[in-house]
């Protein structure tokens, strides 16, 4: 099986990675294009440089940031609200927001109901 070469609005990750910011912005759909004209904020600044300096994973709460060429290749352990959860940033994940990648609610799974939920379940002995 021949594996696609992953691009970005037809640039290859070499290209994306020689981008500057903002010539990398220009490729980024509109609600991440305003949200980053705007400029980083200094704890955004400061996840970065932690990124580029850390050789293990790093800790963050901030689900508000969107995932640059720079990041692809670490992982990240994103706060959902309860715990900590490990994420490979990968380069189909540029533009996105952190957040998208680690759940705040888990998917309901129901087992069987209990005695007394039913009609039929109350005739049914506790043993």
């Amino acid at each position: 099986m021949i594996q696609k070469e992953f691009t970005y609005r037809g640039k290859n990750m070499e290209a994306l990675s020689s981008l500057s910011l903002k010539e990398f912005i220009e490729l980024l759909p509109a609600r991440q294009r305003r949200t980053l004209r705007k400029g980083l904020s200094e704890n955004h600044k400061k996840l970065l440089k932690n990124l580029k300096e850390s050789k293990k994973p790093v800790k963050t709460h901030f689900r508000d940031v969107i995932i640059l060429p720079e990041m692809v290749g670490r992982t990240i352990h994103i706060h959902n609200g309860k715990e900590f959860n490990a994420v490979r940033i990968i380069p189909e994940m540029l533009g996105h927001y952190l957040g998208e990648f680690a759940l705040t609610r888990k998917s309901v799974k129901h087992s069987s109901p209990g005695i007394g939920a039913t009609k039929s379940s109350s005739a049914v002995s506790v043993k």
